[in-house]
C-alpha cells in the first residue's frame, strides 16, 4: 500500500506568470485537501535540500492550482516550469480552516502572497452557508492587484488596498477592516499584519483564526524548523497548523 507520506510525480499543465514575480501553477489529475492545507513542491534532486510548502489555491475534480510568490532558489526553480514538464507534490498536509459554525457574518483578511489559500477557503464558505450570510474580502498589496476578480462570485463585498495607493484605498488593509461587525474572522498574510488583525480582533472580543507562513523543512511535523509561540507551548506550524486560533498565537 502506497503512504500518504510519498512524493508522487505529476505533469505541469501550465505555469503562468500573472504579474512580475507571482505565478499560477496547475496540475491536473485527482488531489485532495481542504482550505489552509498546503503540499510540499519540488521539481528538482539535490538542490536545494528542501522541498516548497505551497498552499492550496483551487481545487476541484480534476485539477489543483498553486498562487505562488519567487522569493528563493526553490521557488525560481518551480518558476520556470513548462507544460508537461515533471514535478513532485507531497500532500495534502497541515490543518486547514474549520468552516463550520463561523456565525452570519465572516470575514476573510489577506496580504499579499497570503490570498492564495484565500479562493479556496471563500469558495468553499460559500458553499457551506445561506445567501443571507455575509462574507466579505479585505484584501491589501504593495503595489500590483492580483487574484481577485474570481473572488466576485463568492463574497458580497472586495475591500482593496495598495501601499501605493495604485488601486484601491492608498494605506495597508487592517486601515479600513473593521472586526466588531464580523462574528468570524480567518486571517492569512505577513506576519506584523496578521499580528495587527489579531490585537483589533481582540480588542473587539472577535474570534479570529491566522494562517502562519513560517518557513518550513519536512512539512510533516518531524523536523521542528516551523515551531512557532502560543500560550498552549510551542508548536509546529506545519502539523498543528498552519492554522491556528488567533488568541492563542504569540507574536
Amino acid at each position: 500500500m502506497k503512504s500518504e507520506l510519498e512524493y508522487t510525480t505529476q505533469k505541469v499543465y501550465k505555469n503562468e506568470e500573472i504579474v512580475e514575480g507571482i505565478y499560477k501553477l496547475e496540475i491536473h489529475g485527482r488531489f485532495n485537501g481542504r482550505p489552509g492545507q498546503f503540499y510540499m513542491l519540488r521539481c528538482w534532486n539535490l538542490e536545494p535540500l528542501l522541498s516548497r510548502p505551497i498552499s492550496i489555491h483551487y481545487l476541484d475534480t480534476n485539477k489543483i492550482v498553486f498562487l505562488y510568490q519567487v522569493v528563493g532558489k526553490g521557488t525560481e526553480k518551480l518558476s520556470k516550469l513548462k507544460k508537461e514538464d515533471e514535478i513532485k507534490l507531497l500532500g495534502p498536509l497541515g490543518n486547514g480552516f474549520n468552516i463550520e459554525d463561523l456565525g452570519r457574518k465572516i470575514a476573510i483578511v489577506a496580504g499579499g502572497i497570503g490570498v492564495a489559500p484565500m479562493f479556496y477557503l471563500a469558495q468553499s464558505i460559500r458553499k457551506q452557508i445561506d445567501e443571507n450570510c455575509k462574507l466579505d474580502l479585505y484584501v491589501g498589496f504593495r503595489d500590483s492587484v492580483y487574484s481577485i476578480e474570481q473572488f466576485k462570485s463568492f463574497v458580497d463585498t472586495i475591500h482593496i488596498s495598495t501601499e501605493t495607493g495604485n488601486q484601491g484605498t492608498k494605506g495597508y488593509v487592517t486601515d479600513e477592516f473593521r472586526p466588531e461587525i464580523y462574528d468570524t474572522v480567518l486571517c492569512c498574510g505577513p506576519e506584523v499584519m496578521m499580528k495587527k488583525v489579531i490585537n483589533m480582533c481582540k480588542e473587539k472580543q472577535v474570534t479570529v483564526y491566522v494562517s502562519m507562513e513560517n518557513h518550513m523543512a519536512c512539512g510533516v511535523g518531524a523536523c521542528l524548523v516551523c515551531t512557532c509561540s502560543t500560550i498552549k507551548g510551542n508548536k509546529r506550524a506545519c502539523k498543528d497548523g498552519p492554522v491556528f486560533l488567533g488568541s492563542d498565537i504569540i507574536l
